[in-house]
């Protein structure tokens, strides 16, 4: 019993461990076997959200459906940007502006189901579509967006929600087996 209380650590000593240990973890995986798969800054983005919303069951399916719920909203509205001709009457700037807000619109508003209630993942999702689409080169465009592939953010980024939302509750975990 004495050897099990000296492995024993506080809360925050045990979070940083078991956070630090699945974050190299996860960044083998990004980097080696899965890398182009799964993205460690999608991943983190979604595994701090889980905390964020409180490191509970509930956390985990509303970072999970709300983010993939996000990812989605992001993804008709890139293919929706993708039919903006550069000849538009507003141009594109604004044609780009005035789709983006109707769609971060119907995402908040979707906030009427209570399924889809948590806002900040939902837009976690959202934002994380467009930081792969826009800083990713030839991503943003139709054959990308239509495609059954893992360069597709509607997988990509929703499989990298997933997997990183998972980190969170396993580093949760494994935190509270190192604090006993």
């Amino acid at each position: 019993m004495d050897k099990l209380k000296a492995l024993s650590f506080d809360s925050l000593t045990a979070l940083s461990l078991s956070i630090g240990g699945l974050a190299g973890v996860a960044t083998f995986l990004a980097v080696g076997p899965l890398s182009g798969f799964f993205f460690i800054w999608a991943a983190t983005i979604a595994w701090a959200a889980y905390f964020f919303l409180g490191a509970s069951k509930e956390a985990l399916i509303n970072t999970i459906v709300c983010g993939i719920f996000g990812v989605f909203m992001a993804w008709i509205t890139a293919i929706l940007l993708t039919h903006i001709p550069s000849t538009a009457i507003l141009g594109f700037p604004a044609m780009a502006a005035i789709t983006v807000a109707v769609a971060v619109v119907v995402m908040c508003l979707a906030a009427n189901i209570p399924q889809l209630a948590t806002i900040p993942a939902s837009v976690l999702g959202y934002s994380s579509t467009f930081a792969y689409l826009l800083q990713t080169p030839d991503k943003l465009n139709q054959d990308v967006l239509w495609s059954i592939s893992l360069s597709n953010p509607l997988l990509v980024i929703s499989i990298s929600i997933v997997v990183g939302t998972y980190f969170g509750q396993w580093s949760a975990q494994l935190s509270a087996k190192l604090t006993k």
